[in-house]
């Protein structure tokens, strides 16, 4: 079994990666789905969220309001850490469920936002990090997710730069171009994974 890290800053395209990926054989773990399944009502997880950050990040239905959550935990960095040891190591044994159940010689693939912020890349046999200029993120973040430019600058500037990431890569795909780009960069690194 070969483990994959795959990460990048919010805005470049790492989801897009991970699809690709998984479409060429890769079995995909996303710590982002897991994030939200472990915060799914009558969850401990939300249960530990409402009592540490309040009511007040419940929606009228009794989930979790992420827009609520994110205004505190994006501009607190305490708050963002309270967040993470909830969250984390929910998120961490879920993952190791998924990887026990994966058939043998997998590839396995985790997509992990905060690789580099973490300090995991020690974890994985390759670490591979989506990059994309800074514009192309905002406008990406802007555009597709409603969000403003502060939100989406905000977002950003709470996350690794590109050059702390480029510190752990092993191999890196640029996602500024066209999907047919991207589609050759994956073919390429995927090719490199599989020799590796």
């Amino acid at each position: 079994m070969k483990m994959v890290g795959l990460t990048g800053g919010i805005g470049a395209g790492k989801s897009a990666v991970a699809q690709r990926l998984a479409a060429l054989g890769a079995v995909v773990i996303d710590a982002d789905r897991l994030a939200r399944e472990v915060v799914e009502p009558g969850t401990e997880g939300l249960a530990r969220i409402v009592e540490t950050f309040g009511p007040g990040v419940l929606d009228p239905s009794g989930a979790l309001d992420r827009a609520a959550l994110a205004k505190i935990v994006f501009a607190n960095d305490d708050a963002r850490r309270r967040l993470e040891e909830i969250t984390h190591p929910l998120v961490r044994a879920r993952t190791a469920e998924l990887i026990e159940a994966a058939p043998p010689g997998s590839i396995i693939v985790n997509d992990v936002p905060l690789i580099v912020e973490k300090g995991m890349s020690r974890l994985y046999s390759l670490v591979l990090i989506v990059f994309a200029a800074l514009d192309t993120r905002l406008d990406r973040l802007t555009r597709l997710r409603g969000m403003s430019r502060d939100e989406a600058l905000a977002r950003i500037n709470a996350q690794a730069t590109d050059e702390q990431r480029r510190a752990v890569a092993d191999i890196a795909i640029t996602n500024d171009g066209t999907p047919e780009d991207l589609d050759r960069e994956v073919a390429r690194a995927w090719e490199r994974i599989v020799a590796s």
